[in-house]
């Protein structure tokens, strides 16, 4: 039996096997704190109840000794999940000496140079499990809407986001990269399949150390044929916004345990504020942030815009230079494309990046040439606008940044199990 299903033993005897979190004594009985992975409850030993042996390992338990338990379930209203256990048997499976996080402050670095353990704390327990919360209800949400999910390759003969953030690698006898995004394979499994998704790792060989950046991350990457900019938004609302109402949910007492109201979550719906790009840099300019028309934002820029909102904001229509080759221009004004960014609130910055892309040969010819990019690399991508191109749009959002923001995150660095970041590559 798992902790999380003791509820459903009042009265009887169970077997549990965990590790000890915490100890501590009083006369005759030892109070032992148990995790399995689902929850935690409180054993009480009792010297009076148990064999000599069985309490003689009481003793010799530690901090993260692994056990496997007998023990009668009883109702207590004081204890967490309203549970306790009365200590029958114990058996030490895994002993554990000197165990090196301790119930104290340690630093940063401290910890992450121990995140093999430090994910068995409650706090980092429950960010994981509230991540996998997340991503199944994104994907709920995308395979009841009739989106087929489709693997993308992870090693790619060329770039996506830009030829400054490859990770290069030797395949072969020729050069490969890890992917930065799998949109362009996206683009032609839309045009198959009608609507897509992928849902894979994304690696950016960025020089930064800010709290929002890490060199692998997550994104869920949808896309569709027949779909304008306003469908992709719209689209990027119902699965952020249902996706936010599942984990209010699935998961309160660990949104609680990490200092987040499940009610705040609940509030997240559609409509999104929308604003364009020149709209952005007026409020910017308000705020006495002055930035050139054509720049992309940064994180200054994107904090004191989403400020203004409760509900992440879309930033719409940025100018072609701030954006990548394949975005389409918008017809009614040629300096800027079809893109949009939604900004977390809170100061949380971009968490979806997105938009409508180029569906015309010819100008995707013309795009490839002015970023110096290789015709033969990018061949089989013109080939979507050759033989039955369509107006389509896609859109990536980033897991962690997300989470970042639904958590109340310091640092992406704790939305992750193992993260990488630019000087940390271990464990």
């Amino acid at each position: 039996m798992r902790i999380a299903e003791l509820g459903q033993a009042i009265g009887r005897t169970v077997e549990l096997e965990g590790w000890i979190v915490s100890l501590r004594k009083s006369g005759g009985i030892r109070f032992l704190g148990l995790r399995d992975g689902s929850g935690r409850v409180q054993v009480v030993a009792r010297e009076s109840d148990l064999r000599e042996d069985d309490w003689d390992r009481t003793a010799a338990c530690s901090q993260e000794t692994a056990v496997r338990i007998a023990g009668a379930c009883r109702a207590d209203a004081r204890a967490p999940g309203g549970v306790e256990l009365d200590l029958r048997k114990i058996e030490i499976v895994g002993a554990s000496a000197e165990y090196p996080i301790q119930p104290k402050e340690h630093g940063v670095d401290f910890l992450l140079d121990r995140r093999h353990l430090w994910l068995r704390a409650d706090r980092q327990a429950a960010i994981l499990r509230i991540r996998h919360a997340f991503t199944h209800a994104l994907r709920e949400w995308l395979d009841r809407e009739g989106f087929i999910g489709a693997d993308t390759p992870i090693l790619t003969p060329s770039a996506c986001e830009g030829t400054t953030t490859l990770f290069e690698t030797t395949y072969f006898d020729e050069k490969a990269y890890l992917s930065q995004s799998g949109q362009l394979y996206n683009e032609a499994l839309a045009m198959a399949l009608g609507k897509v998704y992928c849902f894979a790792p994304a690696f950016r060989a960025e020089r930064s150390k800010t709290r929002r950046h890490l060199i692998e991350f997550w994104m869920v990457e949808p896309e569709m044929a027949f779909c304008d900019l306003d469908g992709c938004l719209e689209t990027v609302e119902e699965l952020l916004s249902s996706a936010l109402a599942a984990v209010a949910r699935r998961c309160p007492e660990e949104l609680r345990l990490v200092g987040r109201d499940p009610a705040e979550l609940e509030k997240v719906r559609p409509p999104f504020p929308r604003i364009s790009y020149d709209e952005a840099i007026e409020i910017l300019r308000q705020e006495g942030l002055e930035i050139p028309w054509g720049e992309d934002f940064g994180a200054p820029h994107e904090a004191a815009i989403s400020k203004r909102f409760e509900l992440p904001v879309f930033v719409h229509r940025y100018p072609t230079q701030a954006k990548a080759f394949y975005m389409k221009p918008d017809p009614d004004r040629p300096e800027v494309v079809l893109s949009a960014d939604l900004l977390a609130p809170e100061g949380y910055g971009e968490i979806v990046g997105g938009g409508q892309r180029i569906d015309d040969g010819e100008l995707l010819a013309q795009r490839l040439r002015e970023h110096d990019l290789s015709d033969e690399d990018y061949e089989w991508y013109m080939d979507l606008r050759r033989y039955g191109s369509v107006p389509h749009s896609g859109f990536g959002l980033g897991i962690e940044r997300t989470l970042a923001w639904v958590l109340r995150l310091e640092h992406v660095r704790e939305a992750i199990p193992f993260p990488r970041m630019l000087y940390r590559l271990r464990p």
